[in-house]
């Protein structure tokens, strides 16, 4: 390296003005996880509070379960809010419902049924004759020679 280039780097490390000391290594700033901190203070002032002792969460989305091994979870009954916190796994709901319907108990079990049934219903096959069902009774059919207008004008007079 040439002399010059030496000396513009050297000048551009110095804090003050020509003799001062130069800094032996440049400050490196830390971004830091505001987003965590921001969270964390949020969750503090709705009142949550921590429950302890819990060693799995499952959560049901389709045909996937997103499950939870030993999370942290906070809860605020009053806010209606849950906070699962840990590394999560995703699997396949087929996968893992022997085990759960394990845990379940016979009071849950009926739920799961109840579930898979309005899924079933939900589905496109059986869907649609349930909605046509459901709108037959809901709207009424009109009288045969009577139209909403007529009617208006009579509920008017």
């Amino acid at each position: 390296m040439n002399r010059e280039k030496l000396i513009k780097m050297a000048g551009a490390v110095r804090t003050g003005g020509k003799g001062s000391v130069r800094r032996k290594k440049k400050a490196v700033h830390k971004t830091t996880t505001t987003d965590d901190k921001r969270l964390q203070s949020t969750l503090k002032r709705i009142g949550v509070s921590a429950i302890p002792a819990i060693e799995e969460v499952n959560i049901f989305k389709d045909d996937v379960v997103i499950q939870f091994v030993n999370p942290k979870v906070q809860a605020s009954i009053a806010a209606n809010t849950w906070v699962v916190s840990g590394s999560p796994q995703t699997k396949k709901l087929q996968d893992i419902l022997p085990g759960i319907i394990n845990q379940l108990g016979p009071d849950n079990l009926d739920n799961l049924r109840r579930l898979a049934e309005q899924f079933q219903k939900q589905t496109p096959a059986g869907g649609a004759a349930a909605a046509q069902e459901e709108d037959d009774d809901d709207v009424p059919e009109l009288v045969p020679g009577e139209t909403f207008e007529a009617a208006a004008e009579e509920s008017k007079a």
